[in-house]
């Protein structure tokens, strides 16, 4: 018989995080523990609120399931026992982090992949004012990618004084859906110019389809527009890459899947994140293996970490720690 408990975990950021829907301090997160006596899996989700998401509704969805959990469920059953988002997401991994804990095997190998090794993530500039990002980028200036949270006002000036303030980092921009195809228009030959290689979810997933068949000279990669495997046929024509979150995938089940079958389709792959620790970070870190982009800096934004984290030198991250995860 397997044991369910959630914590809810805050961790307090090393400054205030601002995009364009809002300001945090903090992150809070939800830890999923399943323990059968000897050994104990975890998996760590943020409930985001633009699917919908609290700290309430999710630890709600995952006590719908706890008879099952508590069963014999294995992360192929969890894929039609629950839909696709944080909740799904913290308990596919604690299960992974089990079986892996059981059979004193590693994740990766569970899951046939290659070994992993250290990858090179993107660091991410809080959305402020041109000059307070001048000095971020001054500061992370010895980052070779740097991702810039925009999506308003005063984007093109943001993005002149980050290139002003890192002249030598690539660059790529985050416009949570806060653009038209208007402004993309406008500004995607100028980020050019400044040396950005991509943006993300420029328009709003509801409008989108503004995307289709238009000029992308500067590359676009579908966030809030893709989830799963079942979104890939409705971004062909509008996006050229996927960003791939396991809080939006459900966890590494369903993210593995969707690697596989966007890269089938001529997608290029980027692995995102929220703001969460490294207990999030080690199973994203197994999708990121080859990924085109990794956006994996949730970390790297906080003022404090779980025990045993995963190590970032400069950029640079290495494989978690099998104490940590997986």
């Amino acid at each position: 018989m397997v044991k369910l408990n959630i914590t809810r975990d805050a961790f307090r950021l090393k400054q205030t995080f601002t995009i364009s829907r809002g300001s945090r301090d903090v992150a809070e997160v939800l830890t999923v523990h399943l323990t059968d006596g000897e050994f104990t899996g975890r998996g760590e989700c943020y409930p985001y609120a633009r699917y919908g998401e609290s700290l309430d509704s999710v630890t709600a969805q995952i006590k719908a399931v706890e008879a099952e959990l508590t069963s014999s469920l294995d992360v192929h059953a969890l894929q039609s026992l629950m839909p696709a988002g944080a909740a799904r997401n913290a308990v596919d991994c604690a299960l992974w982090d089990l079986t892996a804990k059981r059979l004193n095997t590693p994740v990766w190998q569970l899951a046939n992949l290659p070994e992993p090794t250290h990858i090179t993530t993107a660091y991410t500039l809080s959305l402020d004012t041109p000059d307070a990002m001048r000095a971020s980028a001054q500061e992370h200036a010895h980052r070779p990618l740097l991702k810039i949270k925009l999506g308003g006002e005063g984007d093109l000036e943001r993005l002149r004084a980050v290139r002003e303030g890192a002249p030598e980092a690539t660059l790529i921009v985050d416009a949570n859906e806060g653009w038209t195809g208007a402004t993309y228009d406008t500004l995607a030959p100028v980020m050019l110019d400044l040396g950005v290689a991509m943006v993300e979810q420029p328009l709003p997933q509801s409008n989108d389809d503004e995307l289709m068949g238009r000029a992308r000279p500067l590359t676009v990669c579908a966030d809030e527009s893709c989830h799963g495997v079942s979104s890939l046929d409705a971004l062909a024509g509008k996006y050229d890459m996927v960003n791939i979150k396991l809080d939006k995938t459900g966890g590494l089940t369903e993210a593995l899947a969707l690697k596989a079958a966007a890269i089938d389709r001529g997608f290029d792959i980027m692995v995102g994140c929220m703001v969460t620790s490294s207990l999030a970070m080690a199973p994203a870190m197994l999708v990121a293996q080859g990924a085109k982009v990794a956006d994996l800096d949730g970390p790297l934004l906080l003022g404090e970490d779980r025990d045993a984290p995963i190590h970032y030198k400069g950029s640079e991250m290495s494989c978690a720690p099998r104490a940590l995860w997986g």
